[in-house]
């Protein structure tokens, strides 16, 4: 029987230790949540094969400029009805079968062509438009992502401290059930932590669905189940600063952010779309060289093989088309003057995040240092009013006051902290500058098991 009870203890041992393991391997860390969004999340793979595609515009532009080679074979049976004086000069009919052969091989190189020329200038507009855009989507990841963290984390954050709340409020009901049973407490006491219990319990049940919804959230970027994540260190310190003065923001937005620079590239490509078109108007001329081999092409040429070099110029100018030029030019330049409107408006809206991210990085960091000051004010306050309570100064409903306005403090402070992290990263973001580094000096925010 001993026996039996030490395996038992045994194996209970194993699977503990086993679970423990499982946990501990599910904890996500920020840099691994990054790594595995790279691979799994689908906004950022699909940005990596739109960018693939965008890509190809280079090489279908230049295309135009490349030689291009064709070979053209044909075969086929012929039958013929062939009237022809004999040798007597009497009229006499025949009717030859034969079979006829022709290929040629044609080579083409442009010389002159303005059309070309546009095209190969668009093509490489297109293509750093997609790689801007694909910029701005890598960066957008980790927005998304620390957003998604701090979210989840923040739920975490909100679940404990709603739950040690209520078990605060659970603790003072019971003193007061104990003072109400010695006559030193009032039915009134007792109403009044019930209510707050009441609520608080009801907070905690709102707290774990969003915890749920924020986790999920995060899910869908990561791509596996989040159980654990790093929390806030407790010794939160504002590291990064944005001690550049908003005017230098500005500048390296101009020469940074994707969405400008993708602006930039659409104008560009928009004005080739207008000499291309207006190119439908100029001559064009093209070197060719064709080898041409045949056999019984013709009924003169029956039972011959014959071949052909050549090499010369090919000029093609141009007169008229139906008007189709000049309306596809008129066309191509409205389309060039809206590209310019969109990148004033783009230009426009990135200065007006950068300055609101901007201000909220400054007044974040301010916000912190004054609320963690208001927390160990509050935490004072709880503790002053415990100690009043029994001097018969304060009263019960000072108590539970007191507990509300440190939850409250805890959870502002904890909000300013992932405020001032994303508010500092979207400010990276808008002025195109977020990568890899930032990420890795704001995971330095998040300690394991903390």
């Amino acid at each position: 029987m001993p026996n039996m009870v030490l395996r038992r203890l045994m194996a209970a041992g194993v699977s503990i230790a086993f679970l423990l393991q499982t946990h501990q391997a599910s904890a996500l860390g920020l840099m691994q949540a990054y790594d595995a969004a790279l691979q799994n999340d689908p906004t950022y793979r699909g940005a990596i094969f739109e960018n693939e595609a965008g890509q190809q515009n280079k090489i279908l532009g230049r295309s135009s400029l490349l030689p291009s080679a064709q070979i053209n074979w044909s075969a086929g049976k012929n039958r013929s009805i062939l009237t022809a004086p004999d040798f007597f000069g009497k009229l006499g009919t025949s009717y030859p079968e034969y079979t006829s052969t022709d290929g040629s091989l044609q080579v083409r190189q442009v010389l002159f062509s303005l059309d070309a020329f546009a095209r190969y200038k668009q093509g490489i507009a297109q293509s750093n438009y997609s790689g801007a855009i694909f910029s701005g989507k890598r960066q957008d990841l980790i927005v998304r992502l620390v957003s998604a963290y701090a979210d989840a984390q923040y739920g975490e954050d909100q679940l404990a401290l709603l739950t040690a709340q209520r078990d605060a409020f659970a603790e003072q009901r019971r003193v007061n059930d104990r003072m109400f049973e010695k006559g030193e407490a009032t039915k009134t006491d007792m109403l009044e932590t019930q209510a707050k219990l009441d609520l608080a319990e009801a907070q905690v049940i709102e707290s774990q669905d969003n915890l749920v919804t924020a986790r999920n959230t995060l899910a869908a970027i990561v791509g596996q189940e989040i159980t654990q994540l790093d929390g806030l260190t407790d010794n939160f310190k504002v590291l990064l600063s944005a001690s550049t003065s908003f005017d230098e923001w500005k500048k390296i937005a101009d020469s940074n952010n994707s969405e400008i620079l993708a602006g930039q590239y659409a104008v560009e490509a928009a004005e080739q779309e207008v000499k291309k078109n207006r190119a439908g108007h100029t001559p064009r001329l093209d070197f060719q060289a064709v080898y041409d081999k045949s056999k019984s092409n013709t009924l003169t040429t029956l039972n011959q093989d014959s071949s052909t070099k050549s090499v010369g110029i090919q000029l093609v100018i141009p007169i008229y088309s139906g008007g189709y030029v000049s309306a596809a030019t008129s066309q191509a330049v409205a389309g060039r003057e809206k590209a310019k409107a969109d990148l004033d408006a783009t230009t426009q809206k990135v200065y007006v995040e950068l300055r609101k991210q901007y201000s909220s990085v400054l007044s974040s960091a301010t916000k912190i240092d004054a609320l963690v000051k208001s927390v160990k004010s509050a935490d004072l306050l709880v503790e002053a009013t415990k100690q009043s309570i029994k001097g018969g100064v304060r009263i019960n409903l000072d108590l539970l006051n007191a507990h509300q306005q440190l939850a409250t403090a805890k959870r502002d402070l904890a909000q300013a902290r992932y405020t001032y992290i994303i508010s500092y990263l979207r400010l990276r973001n808008a002025a195109g500058v977020l990568n890899g580094d930032d990420l890795r000096t704001v995971s330095a925010y998040f300690v394991a098991g903390n």
